[in-house]
């Protein structure tokens, strides 16, 4: 097991949460007007709705990922759904704002925030069943079943290090926090996800032809 492939797997985990979406505008939000804790539980209820999703592909799929066509499928599909991910995050981010309002939540509300912008999106199924199931293929081809849960857990550790960020961002390094630094960040996010989606996109087409 190579430190290198734990660590591309945490910045993929932290890639797939850094483009400014609805999550993290509620981030924002939250932070700004009440500072870190309340940031930072709003991505702890996105990341608890992100885990759920993770749990229903890998409970539906796990007993199809030895069948070669249903890897090239998952590989095609994920490096798809990361390109897209990262062209919208580039063309998006000339729309982002910090225009806010302020006035105080309570955690739990912000929470609830979090899990159901996550939850309720009719594209984050599809999301993780690309991305997710793209790294279920990956790992079953190279390492065995046993080695899931593992590099799981790295991608799960990336959001974490992601919501952490941000919830800072909002308030020890709020001097930090301008529309350009989101637009960049949203940007170097962007150009991140079409790497990794043109890298599992070889890898299927690869998978296909050989």
């Amino acid at each position: 097991m190579s430190i290198s492939i734990l660590i591309s797997y945490i910045i993929l985990g932290f890639t797939l949460a850094a483009p400014i979406g609805p999550v993290n505008s509620a981030r924002l939000d939250k932070g700004i007007k009440n500072g870190f804790w309340h940031a930072w539980i709003v991505g702890v209820g996105s990341m608890i709705a992100d885990g759920c999703f993770m749990l229903l592909v890998y409970l539906g799929m796990v007993q199809f990922l030895d069948i070669p066509i249903f890897q090239i499928f998952l590989w095609l599909f994920g490096g798809f759904v990361l390109i897209y991910s990262g062209v919208e995050s580039i063309k998006n981010s000339n729309t982002i704002t910090l225009n806010y309002s302020r006035k105080k939540e309570s955690i739990f509300k912000c929470f609830l925030t979090g899990f159901i912008l996550s939850i309720s999106s009719p594209l984050s199924i599809l999301f993780w069943l690309g991305i997710y199931g793209s790294v279920l293929a990956k790992t079953i081809q190279t390492n065995g079943t046993e080695m899931l849960l593992l590099y799981s857990s790295m991608i799960f550790l990336g959001l974490t290090f992601w919501d952490i960020f941000v919830a800072a961002l909002t308030s020890g390094f709020r001097k930090l926090l301008n529309v350009k630094s989101l637009i960049a960040i949203s940007i170097v996010s962007g150009v991140s996800l079409i790497v990794f989606g043109l890298y599992f996109g070889y890898q299927g087409i690869y998978a296909l032809w050989s």
